[in-house]
């Protein structure tokens, strides 16, 4: 493990402070970073609403903990401007964290990091209102880190005035210690997958998320033999439609709702799907790869730079396609063992959890002797 010098004996160690929206908007990189950089010396704080404090537990990573009170932006602003008192650097994970961060230190000299995270784009006016927000939290940041290069780029674009390319280390759930294949096998029973392949999508059921075209391939899955069961694990504003179409066309899908066994899912699945229009599905496709699960994703923003040859990729919104990769899975003899193997290759390219703590700690480091 990388490791920094302690600080000369009397100077107080680096203070930095995290500003973080929700548990889904990287709760667990976050919880991560905290406890790496805690375990170099570094005194953090996380800025975050009660739930995610909640959720991901960032004291027990060595962290103190300061809620937030979303959606009152003026509150929430007060309550990081008060955490951020004296720290070195503040760090923002996600753009309106970055925002409120920004509003935050209005004034004072402490610098600003934001990591833009994959994630959806609005269209119409909201497209709007996004891109003034990048731009302010772009011109405001000190330093900007994408964790794919179309989101440096677009950084960039939006007056960032440092704008790099960041490791990115989402900690691979694991399942709880016990015999493996006696739990995978107990997951498909409580599922009602013990004779079929087990499908999983997992995510906001969200518009431009792709659950449509994911319910349209579900309709193609009931020429195989034998059928597939899809599970889909998340909430969002579209379980209402999704739910009235399995039940109108009695498709083999269930949506499981706020899940927080995700380990456990992803080792009994056969197959995981990320169907959406832009990188949200990132952080899953990270963890199936890494857990030597096959993995179809839509080829989106940086999705095809994350996995390279180790995925099934189709266009968004094609449900002919994505019917048709996962049916090669299924069918064809050795397609889903290859597809494993260049899955934990690529996952092996990746930085770990210790590099990205140390790619952020010279970001720091950096900043600090400006």
């Amino acid at each position: 493990m990388s490791s920094t010098p302690a600080p000369p004996p009397g100077e107080p160690p680096l203070h930095a402070v995290h500003v973080l929206g929700s548990a889904s908007g990287g709760g667990a990189a976050v919880r991560s970073l905290a406890a790496g950089l805690v375990a170099r010396g570094l005194r953090v704080t996380v800025c975050a609403p009660r739930p995610a404090g909640e959720e991901c537990d960032f004291t027990g990573a060595g962290a103190s903990f300061a809620p937030l009170w979303p959606p009152a932006d003026a509150l929430a602003v007060a309550g990081i401007r008060a955490a951020s008192s004296g720290a070195d650097v503040v760090h923002a994970h996600g753009l309106r964290p970055g925002a409120l961060a920004a509003l935050a230190l209005r004034g004072r000299p402490t610098p600003l990091v934001v990591t833009w995270q994959p994630r959806g784009r609005p269209a119409g006016a909201r497209e709007r209102f996004t891109a003034l927000l990048e731009r302010r939290v772009a011109r405001a940041a000190a330093v900007v880190l994408g964790a794919t290069s179309d989101l440096v780029d677009r950084a960039r674009l939006r007056g960032a005035r440092d704008a790099r390319l960041a490791p990115v280390a989402v900690p691979v759930p694991r399942p709880a210690a016990e015999d493996d294949e006696a739990r995978r096998h107990k997951t498909r029973a409580e599922l009602g997958a013990v004779a079929r392949p087990l499908l999983l999508g997992a995510g906001p059921l969200e518009p431009d998320e792709g659950h449509g075209t994911l319910l349209d391939a579900a309709r193609d899955w009931r020429a195989l033999d034998p059928e597939p069961l899809l599970v889909v694990a998340g909430e969002g504003r579209e379980r209402a439609r999704l739910r009235r179409r399995v039940e109108l066309e009695e498709l083999s899908v269930r949506l499981l709702g706020r899940r927080d066994d995700v380990p456990e899912l992803l080792a009994a699945a056969d197959a995981v799907i990320t169907p959406g229009r832009w990188e949200s599905g990132f952080p899953l496709a990270q963890q199936a790869l890494s857990a030597g699960v096959p993995l179809v994703a839509t080829a989106v923003g940086g999705i095809p730079e994350l996995v390279g040859p180790a995925a099934e990729l189709v266009p968004y919104g094609d449900a002919g396609a994505l019917s048709r990769a996962v049916a090669r899975l299924l069918t064809e003899p050795g397609r889903s063992e290859r597809l494993v193997a260049r899955g934990l290759a690529q996952a092996a390219t990746w930085p770990s959890e210790d590099d990205a703590v140390a790619h952020v700690l010279s970001v720091y480091d950096e900043l600090a002797r400006r």
